[in-house]
């Protein structure tokens, strides 16, 4: 079909033009008209890092649901927020539980035999912690049988051991979410830190495994620069989530992507105390934007960088479509050019509200007047209605 009336953001410019699907691809030609008058279409979102599955897996910290209908549910919340590709963030930790290995290797089979019904094109980022060279081996094998493409390294050693020191309400509640009684995860933290010797040969290790693969991989909450420069020369280019603007300076002077937080956007800073991610990406140090805990801060945060004159919408809605695209290497998606993938989301001009998602082609999320109009324009869905 062609859809027309409604403003695109192509070329990096918002237009007034149309856009024409076939066969899953944007493409040129004479096809049936669905006047799509007073509507935005944007580029589908691409979330590089998301970890609100894992209120679908565990809707209470001692609450597990099926991991398949949790993947469901993901799925349609991501769709109904423009999400298009979705790599969801699953913990490879000493923490163990819902966090350890043995859960990440069933999230990645339930996520494979999911897939082929999936409405949003799903992956799996893994967040690998530092200190457990004894599973480098077990983490390659699943990598390699399931075709991970995306690793990012976490210490949080320091933030576990500080916690366990001056709070320990806080560290019971982490042992009673990994399922164990307090001294036995106090005992795998101190194991996991009696092991920091080992862990730059550990890391290099399973760099030159990653490059051999090539797949991307980067650092999770550089907490500085020195820490940020150790991750890019072992080849960890992507700084995700970088803790203080110093740590962001060094990524961006050496070349490095910087992903930050969408709900830090939205809610004015970290919720963390740490640096934040609107003042990162006013002085040109953030690249693309995750939705970290919450899938609709995601468009939310684009529109908010434009309200707060930030930047303008082309700009500010590339951080979480073109960029993102662009640092997976994914060609053919993030943007409305001809011959790529139907990726799009159609948003209501006055309300900002995502009433259609297109995911190569594919219906994923219809509601509103945009739905109307959609499903009007199809005379097998119209025809299945009645």
């Amino acid at each position: 079909m062609r859809l027309t009336g409604a403003t695109i953001l192509r070329d990096g410019a918002l237009q007034q033009r149309s856009l024409v699907i076939e066969d899953g691809r944007i493409t040129k030609g004479p096809l049936p008209e669905v006047d799509m008058s007073g509507y935005l279409i944007l580029p589908g979102i691409v979330d590089l890092h998301g970890d609100a599955f894992e209120r679908h897996i565990a809707p209470r910290p001692t609450t597990q649901m099926p991991i398949p209908a949790a993947l469901r549910s993901t799925d349609r919340e991501a769709a109904a927020n423009g999400v298009t590709t979705a790599w969801l963030a699953q913990s490879w930790s000493w923490e163990g539980g819902l966090r350890g290995p043995d859960f990440a290797e069933r999230v990645m089979a339930a996520l494979d035999g999911y897939r082929a019904q999936a409405l949003t094109d799903l992956r799996l980022q893994v967040r690998c912690e530092t200190h457990m060279p004894d599973t480098r081996d077990r983490l390659i094998a699943a990598i390699r049988r399931w075709g991970i493409d995306y690793v990012v390294f976490n210490n949080h050693l320091p933030e576990a051991l500080e916690t366990a020191s001056r709070a320990p309400h806080r560290f019971a509640a982490m042992a009673d979410r990994a399922g164990l009684a307090v001294t036995e995860f106090h005992d795998r933290l101190i194991a996991a830190a009696d092991r920091r010797r080992e862990i730059p040969r550990h890391l290099c290790a399973l760099a030159e495994v990653f490059d051999a693969l090539d797949l991307r991989y980067g650092s999770h909450d550089d907490p500085d620069g020195e820490t940020r420069e150790f991750y890019r020369i072992i080849g960890a280019r992507i700084a995700e989530f970088p803790i203080t603007a110093s740590a962001a300076k060094l990524a961006k002077a050496c070349g490095d992507p910087v992903l930050m937080g969408a709900p830090n956007v939205v809610r004015g800073g970290s919720q963390a105390g740490n640096v934040s991610a609107q003042h990162l990406a006013a002085a040109g140090l953030c690249d693309a934007l995750v939705s970290d805990y919450h899938y609709p801060c995601l468009a939310q945060a684009a529109w908010a960088l434009v309200d707060r004159g930030v930047m303008d919408l082309p700009r500010a809605w590339s951080m979480i479509s073109a960029a993102p695209a662009e640092i997976m290497g994914l060609a053919d998606r993030g943007t409305l050019e001809r011959g790529k993938r139907a990726d799009f989301i159609v948003v209501h001009a006055r309300t900002r509200a995502i009433e259609a998602t297109v995911t190569n082609g594919r219906l994923s999320y219809l509601s509103g007047a945009a739905g109307a109009r959609l499903v009007g324009a199809m005379p097998g869905l119209q025809m299945a209605a009645e």
